[in-house]
């Protein structure tokens, strides 16, 4: 048997990188990881996930301020935000989070961290700043990066991206974004709530396009309701600075051209992988421009080099990313055939209100030919939606011919807290009669799925069959009360 520096070696120190090292480490595995940057953790820590959500809870609150009077409080005029103020609790986020992504803490566990830009020399050792490191199996965990359009112009713009957007010395007086999908209109959201003037540019019919248009919808009004302003069905043309601003042309969904000037612009037009500079082809492994394709194992064409996470393309989800991470153990260190099921994959947009889904929306049922019958429960229904200030929204339970679950949409308060129940009930394969009979704490804004459940089983329970049936056997008079006699 060859003899190799580590058991496994980890390309990427973000999401599923650090899940694989911390599984296999502590299982007694020799393992490294490479991190291109000077930290741990990834996209999501330092430009994703982690800052974007702190900044949509900082734009809340001052949301919550601008708004008092509709909670019965005095309204007051807001000073101007100092987005300094911002970046900085930012930053003093990530830095609590950061000892969890450390070096010290992966070495705790038993893990290697190295610093570098490696790239495979072959199919089992990479080149690490002049050095080999050899392992008996890989794992690519890259991660993915802002998708840059062949926009003319654009590369003589100073546009910004999510790396950029979180960091800024000062608050925008006007935003232009390219693009309509979850970091766009979050962003949107956010910086409207702060003060911006905000425009969204987005090529296709609807924002966040593979949502089901009604809840897209409901998000889009919303936005729109705070001032935000939507160019949709659009074609890009080019971009230029103009002044101190940079201006983009486009086509509008009629046709006619025009144009958009912003101080600052942002890029979120999806993603790509970062495939540059891995030597992936020294290795042998098959990749496309869109990322490393992989089998239900996660492994890619070498069957000892795995891929997880964004570099694969496929699910772009820190969650996704965590959960392929665990394929990997299962595969790389048990050697068992463990494969991954994406069947149920949540995900949810942190916009207000939140967008969350699980399973099938009409959409993707759809495109699918599978035969479907919708339930739907308004957050308008819901006693603490109301309490809290929420009159919009809704929950869309998708059910077979045998009303079995087929995914569930909910646009809402918390939409991707409350999608946690019925990540629970799939997961457990949980029947609908049961979570109908669950007892809930009221008033709360779960309430809405046990409703939801018990609609979809009343036709049942108060058929006439069953009333007839009632009243043969206990001689029951029927209705003591009908409206206007």
């Amino acid at each position: 048997m060859a003899a190799y520096d580590f058991d496994l070696g980890i390309l990427g120190g973000g999401a599923a990188g650090l899940t694989v090292a911390a599984g296999a480490a502590r299982l007694g595995v020799r393992t490294l990881v490479i991190e291109k940057e000077p930290h741990l953790g990834g996209d999501c820590l330092h430009f994703g996930c982690v800052p974007s959500k702190t900044l949509i809870r900082t734009a809340k609150v001052r949301h919550l301020m601008a708004t008092a009077g509709k909670y019965g409080l005095p309204q007051t005029d807001l000073p101007p935000v100092d987005f300094r103020q911002v970046a900085a609790r930012i930053r003093q986020v990530i830095a609590a989070i950061q000892p969890h992504d450390s070096p010290e803490r992966f070495c705790s566990l038993g893990a290697q961290v190295e610093f570098g830009e490696p790239s495979f020399a072959d199919d089992h050792v990479v080149d690490l700043g002049g050095r080999r490191i050899s392992a008996a199996r890989w794992v690519v965990a890259t991660g993915s990066s802002a998708a840059i359009p062949d926009l003319p112009g654009l590369d003589q713009v100073p546009y910004l991206t999510n790396r950029e957007i979180f960091s800024l010395d000062e608050l925008p007086a006007s935003l232009l974004i390219l693009g309509g999908g979850p970091i766009a209109v979050e962003m949107a959201q956010s910086f409207a709530r702060l003060g911006s003037r905000v425009t969204v540019i987005q090529r296709s019919p609807q924002i966040m396009s593979k949502e089901d248009p009604d809840l897209a919808g409901i998000v889009q009004e919303r936005l729109e309701a705070e001032g935000v302003v939507f160019h949709l069905g659009t074609q890009l043309l080019a971009a230029r600075q103009a002044g101190n601003q940079a201006e983009v042309s486009f086509t509008d969904a009629a046709g006619q051209e025009r144009s958009v000037r912003s101080h600052k612009l942002l890029v979120a037009l999806g993603r790509r992988a970062n495939l540059d500079g891995l030597g992936l082809e020294n290795a042998g492994v098959a990749h496309t421009a869109r990322g490393i394709p992989v089998d239900a194992r996660m492994r890619t064409s070498r069957a000892h080099i795995f891929a997880a996470g964004d570099v694969t393309g496929a699910h772009q989800f820190t969650h996704a990313a965590g959960y392929e991470g665990g394929i990997v153990v299962a595969n790389a260190v048990f050697r068992l055939p463990r494969k991954a099921d994406y069947a149920w994959l949540p995900h949810c947009t942190y916009t207000d209100p939140e967008l969350a889904s699980l399973g099938l929306n009409e959409q993707a049922a759809k495109q699918a030919g599978v035969e479907y019958t919708v339930w739907t429960e308004e957050f308008r229904a819901n006693d603490r939606s109301l309490a809290e200030g929420y009159e919009h929204g809704v929950l869309k339970l998708l059910v077979d011919r045998k009303e079995k679950p087929l995914g569930v949409q909910i646009c809402g308060p918390h939409a991707g807290e409350l999608l946690a129940e019925w990540v629970a009930v799939a997961g457990g394969k949980v029947k609908l009669s049961a979570l109908a009979g669950m007892v809930h704490p009221y008033p709360t804004l779960a309430e809405i799925s046990k409703r939801v459940a018990g609609d979809l089983l009343a036709p049942k329970i108060f058929s006439d069959t069953v009333r007839k049936g009632l009243s043969l056997f206990f001689d029951y008079k029927g209705r003591a009360c009908t409206p206007g006699e």
